[in-house]
């Protein structure tokens, strides 16, 4: 069961952090990833982190440099910390969760749960 939380409206250049959190049998998570749907458009690959090596990370092009997704396994939490926020990151965000993990998982059919999503509205 994964739960996200952190999305809100916010002005461009602003910034937010996004929260998953996670219950239930977590043992069988491998790895957190996070998507988003724009308006009109396809879910989309976010980033994405191991679970147990913090420094596997993965991003699309255009967050890199701007997005860092990290996690604490002590709270079974992901995170994914957006910066300066522009209004093509308005999207529902979603968190997910992978059964295993390879370096650069990002295909949305390798992640087997999912929450809810969290609405993230970025203004001009």
């Amino acid at each position: 069961h994964l739960v996200e939380s952190g999305g809100g409206l916010v002005q461009a250049g602003d910034s937010l952090r996004l929260s998953c959190a996670t219950s239930g049998r977590t043992s069988n998570i491998y790895g957190y990833g996070w998507f988003r749907q724009p308006p009109g458009k396809e879910r989309e690959f976010v980033a994405s982190i191991a679970k147990y090596d913090s420094t596997d990370t993965s991003y699309t092009n255009s967050v890199k440099g701007r997005f860092i997704v990290s996690r604490d396994n002590d709270k079974n939490t992901a995170y994914l910390q957006m910066n300066s926020l522009k209004p093509e990151d308005t999207a529902i965000y979603y968190c997910a969760a992978s059964a295993f993990w390879t370096a650069g998982l990002s295909e949305r059919d390798s992640f087997a749960y999912w929450g809810q999503g969290t609405q993230v509205t970025v203004s001009l």
